[in-house]
């Protein structure tokens, strides 16, 4: 079975055979500085709190201790089929630089 694969900022897709969805991401609350770039870019993955940070969502969970949900770098969300370009957006618009996007 003849495969290539892609890599770009974290996005794989494997052609000739089936899609692999692949992305994954979560944010450093230790550096979020609270703009909100990322959720005015991409509404679906990233929601702010009442403690002035972001956060990585799937659906309606939110990855954050106070929604009963492990945050950070252990609170992976996995992005949405279309939402990829979006999340790259975020992470490089962000001033705190704290969006980390990881292959699963």
């Amino acid at each position: 079975e003849n495969f290539i694969l892609f890599f770009f900022s974290s996005i794989c897709i494997k052609l000739n055979t089936s899609i692999i969805e692949c992305m994954k991401v979560w944010i450093d609350q230790d550096l979020c500085t609270g703009d909100g770039l990322c959720e005015e870019i991409c509404p679906d993955v990233f929601v702010g709190k009442d403690d002035g940070l972001f956060y990585v969502k799937e659906g309606d969970k939110i990855f954050s201790e106070e929604d009963g949900n492990v945050g950070g770098a252990e609170g992976l969300a996995v992005v949405p089929k279309g939402q990829e370009e979006a999340v790259i957006e975020s992470a490089e618009e962000c001033p705190g630089e704290c969006i980390m996007i990881e292959p699963s």
